[in-house]
């Protein structure tokens, strides 16, 4: 590992529920809808909040509009950064430059798993003028504010069947 950065997936969750019922798992959203920053924090200055198993013990925060929508600890993962690197390159190729996320921090860092949770879309779904702000402990803190979009307008929501 080179160094961490938080990474915040604005994923199309509509278009990933979509994909998901025919096995394609979270395809939508990833590669031009992400922040990563502040910036690039070297792996060795991380080390002293590695425990015993080899996880990294920081404290994550999620915040919408001034209100914190969850917390949690980076060493609740189920696997460490290099288990998941080395799982990563098998049958392709890591090179520099490439960015792998960790998946979505727990307890409040994901609102679409929020909602499934709660039964509810509680809180709702993100408008324009709605601020996001992820606190990674070691890090910094990364935040966006939504705004509306000036390109096409999204294509119609197609019916996928599985071949089962």
């Amino acid at each position: 590992m080179v160094g961490y950065a938080i990474f915040n997936d604005w994923s199309a969750r509509d278009l990933q529920s979509t994909e998901m019922q025919v096995g394609l798992g979270p395809c939508k959203g990833k590669d031009t809808a992400g922040t990563l920053g502040p910036f690039l924090v070297s792996a060795d200055e991380l080390e002293p909040h590695r425990d015993t198993d080899g996880f990294l013990r920081l404290e994550l925060t999620a915040e919408l509009n001034g209100e914190t929508v969850g917390t949690d600890l980076l060493s609740s993962m189920s696997w460490t950064f290099e288990e998941m690197a080395a799982y990563a390159s098998r049958g392709t190729r890591i090179r520099p430059g490439d960015v792998l996320g960790s998946g979505t921090c727990g307890n409040g860092g994901r609102l679409a798993e929020l909602w499934g949770e709660r039964g509810r879309q509680d809180p709702p779904p993100l408008r324009p003028g709605d601020t996001v702000t992820l606190t990674a402990q070691g890090i910094g803190t990364v935040s966006n504010t939504v705004v509306t979009g000036t390109g096409p307008a999204p294509l119609p929501r197609a019916r996928c069947r599985s071949r089962a």
